[in-house]
Protein backbone atom coordinates (compact mmCIF):
# COMPACT_ATOMS: atom_id res chain seq x y z
CA UNK A 1 0.00 0.00 0.00
CA UNK A 2 1.24 3.43 -0.69
CA UNK A 3 1.91 6.25 1.45
CA UNK A 4 -0.97 8.23 -0.12
CA UNK A 5 -3.11 5.35 -0.17
CA UNK A 6 -2.82 4.85 3.52
CA UNK A 7 -3.18 8.28 4.18
CA UNK A 8 -6.54 8.26 2.52
CA UNK A 9 -7.92 5.30 4.56
CA UNK A 10 -6.66 7.31 7.32
CA UNK A 11 -8.77 10.14 6.62
CA UNK A 12 -11.64 7.75 5.59
CA UNK A 13 -10.91 6.35 8.91
CA UNK A 14 -11.18 10.10 11.02
CA UNK A 15 -14.23 11.33 9.11
CA UNK A 16 -16.31 8.53 10.06
CA UNK A 17 -14.89 7.77 13.83
CA UNK A 18 -14.12 10.78 15.46
CA UNK A 19 -16.13 13.47 17.27
CA UNK A 20 -13.66 16.28 15.13
CA UNK A 21 -14.99 15.18 12.40
CA UNK A 22 -16.84 17.66 9.85
CA UNK A 23 -19.51 14.90 9.39
CA UNK A 24 -23.06 15.20 11.30
CA UNK A 25 -23.85 12.11 13.11
CA UNK A 26 -26.80 11.60 9.64
CA UNK A 27 -23.69 11.28 7.37
CA UNK A 28 -21.22 9.44 9.18
CA UNK A 29 -24.21 6.70 9.47
CA UNK A 30 -23.66 6.73 5.03
CA UNK A 31 -20.43 7.89 4.58
CA UNK A 32 -18.28 5.16 2.57
CA UNK A 33 -15.25 7.11 1.80
CA UNK A 34 -14.15 10.33 0.24
CA UNK A 35 -13.82 9.86 -3.19
CA UNK A 36 -9.90 10.40 -4.72
CA UNK A 37 -8.29 10.85 -7.98
CA UNK A 38 -5.66 8.40 -8.86
CA UNK A 39 -2.36 9.45 -7.73
CA UNK A 40 -0.81 11.66 -10.08
CA UNK A 41 3.15 12.31 -10.14
CA UNK A 42 2.82 14.63 -12.70
CA UNK A 43 1.20 16.92 -10.55
CA UNK A 44 3.54 16.57 -8.04
CA UNK A 45 6.55 19.81 -7.52
CA UNK A 46 9.46 21.00 -6.01
CA UNK A 47 9.33 24.54 -7.52
CA UNK A 48 11.18 27.93 -6.37
CA UNK A 49 8.79 30.89 -4.95
CA UNK A 50 9.06 34.02 -6.02
CA UNK A 51 9.09 35.96 -2.81
CA UNK A 52 7.04 39.11 -2.97
CA UNK A 53 9.25 42.00 -2.02
CA UNK A 54 6.34 43.54 0.36
CA UNK A 55 4.36 40.90 2.05
CA UNK A 56 1.17 42.88 1.85
CA UNK A 57 -1.29 41.36 5.27
CA UNK A 58 -5.04 40.62 3.17
CA UNK A 59 -8.30 39.86 4.40
CA UNK A 60 -9.58 36.52 2.53
CA UNK A 61 -13.77 35.95 2.74
CA UNK A 62 -15.00 32.94 4.13
CA UNK A 63 -17.94 30.46 3.04
CA UNK A 64 -19.67 32.13 6.05
CA UNK A 65 -18.92 36.13 5.31
CA UNK A 66 -16.44 36.44 7.71
CA UNK A 67 -12.95 37.14 7.31
CA UNK A 68 -9.13 35.33 7.93
CA UNK A 69 -5.97 36.96 8.10
CA UNK A 70 -2.89 36.17 5.70
CA UNK A 71 0.23 36.94 4.41
CA UNK A 72 0.45 37.16 0.34
CA UNK A 73 3.96 35.46 0.33
CA UNK A 74 5.25 34.84 -3.82
CA UNK A 75 3.85 33.00 -6.92
CA UNK A 76 5.01 29.87 -7.99
CA UNK A 77 4.62 28.28 -11.26
CA UNK A 78 4.34 25.00 -12.96
CA UNK A 79 3.03 23.51 -16.03
CA UNK A 80 -0.49 21.45 -15.74
CA UNK A 81 -0.10 19.41 -19.19
CA UNK A 82 1.71 21.84 -21.01
CA UNK A 83 -0.02 25.08 -19.87
CA UNK A 84 1.54 27.09 -18.08
CA UNK A 85 0.18 27.68 -14.89
CA UNK A 86 0.22 30.36 -11.41
CA UNK A 87 -0.66 30.50 -8.38
CA UNK A 88 -0.14 33.10 -5.10
CA UNK A 89 0.97 31.34 -2.02
CA UNK A 90 0.12 32.40 1.45
CA UNK A 91 1.12 32.17 5.07
CA UNK A 92 -0.40 32.18 8.19
CA UNK A 93 1.46 31.29 11.85
CA UNK A 94 0.29 28.17 10.60
CA UNK A 95 2.65 28.51 7.48
CA UNK A 96 1.98 28.25 3.96
CA UNK A 97 -1.41 27.69 2.47
CA UNK A 98 -2.77 27.73 -1.19
CA UNK A 99 -6.00 27.45 -1.88
CA UNK A 100 -7.26 27.04 -5.68
CA UNK A 101 -10.38 26.38 -7.53
CA UNK A 102 -9.24 24.14 -10.92
CA UNK A 103 -11.81 24.26 -13.99
CA UNK A 104 -13.69 21.25 -12.49
CA UNK A 105 -14.83 23.04 -9.73
CA UNK A 106 -18.71 22.79 -9.21
CA UNK A 107 -18.05 19.12 -11.71
CA UNK A 108 -15.29 17.09 -10.24
CA UNK A 109 -13.74 19.29 -7.37
CA UNK A 110 -15.79 21.19 -4.80
CA UNK A 111 -17.42 24.00 -6.30
CA UNK A 112 -15.53 26.49 -3.63
CA UNK A 113 -12.48 25.23 -4.22
CA UNK A 114 -9.42 22.83 -2.38
CA UNK A 115 -6.70 23.53 -0.04
CA UNK A 116 -2.86 22.29 0.16
CA UNK A 117 -0.38 23.30 2.99
CA UNK A 118 2.39 23.03 1.23
CA UNK A 119 5.86 22.74 2.94
CA UNK A 120 9.72 23.86 2.03
CA UNK A 121 12.35 21.59 1.54
CA UNK A 122 16.11 21.35 2.88
CA UNK A 123 17.05 22.53 -0.25
CA UNK A 124 14.56 25.78 -0.54
CA UNK A 125 12.43 24.21 -2.76
CA UNK A 126 8.18 24.75 -2.27
CA UNK A 127 6.88 20.98 -2.09
CA UNK A 128 3.86 21.00 -3.65
CA UNK A 129 2.01 18.20 -3.83
CA UNK A 130 -1.96 18.32 -5.43
CA UNK A 131 -2.51 14.79 -4.98
CA UNK A 132 -2.92 15.92 -1.29
CA UNK A 133 -5.32 18.73 -2.42
CA UNK A 134 -8.10 18.17 -0.12
CA UNK A 135 -11.49 20.06 0.45
CA UNK A 136 -12.29 22.44 3.12
CA UNK A 137 -14.79 21.59 5.65
CA UNK A 138 -17.58 23.69 4.38
CA UNK A 139 -17.63 20.90 1.61
CA UNK A 140 -19.17 18.65 4.04
CA UNK A 141 -20.90 20.92 6.90
CA UNK A 142 -22.18 24.54 6.49
CA UNK A 143 -21.49 25.08 9.79
CA UNK A 144 -17.89 25.85 8.85
CA UNK A 145 -16.20 28.84 8.17
CA UNK A 146 -13.70 28.39 5.19
CA UNK A 147 -11.45 30.73 3.14
CA UNK A 148 -12.61 31.24 -0.27
CA UNK A 149 -9.59 31.44 -2.90
CA UNK A 150 -8.63 34.75 -4.03
CA UNK A 151 -9.50 35.36 -8.04
CA UNK A 152 -5.69 35.14 -8.50
CA UNK A 153 -6.03 31.97 -7.53
CA UNK A 154 -8.75 30.53 -10.20
CA UNK A 155 -7.09 28.20 -12.62
CA UNK A 156 -7.77 27.49 -16.57
CA UNK A 157 -6.83 24.20 -16.11
CA UNK A 158 -7.69 20.97 -14.54
CA UNK A 159 -6.12 20.00 -11.54
CA UNK A 160 -7.24 15.90 -11.61
CA UNK A 161 -5.03 15.10 -8.13
CA UNK A 162 -6.51 15.22 -5.14
CA UNK A 163 -9.91 14.86 -3.29
CA UNK A 164 -13.11 15.49 -5.44
CA UNK A 165 -16.29 17.38 -4.97
CA UNK A 166 -18.03 15.69 -2.12
CA UNK A 167 -22.09 14.83 -2.66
Amino acid sequence: MSELTEFRKQKDGFFINDNHSPLPQEQKERFVGLKYFPENSNLLFALNIEEFPEKETIQMQTSTGDIQTFIRFGKIRFQVKGIETELTVFSNQYGFFLPFVDSQAGKETYGAGRYLEPHMSPKGKLLVDFNLAYNPYCAYNDLYSCPIPPVENRLKVAIEAGEKNYK
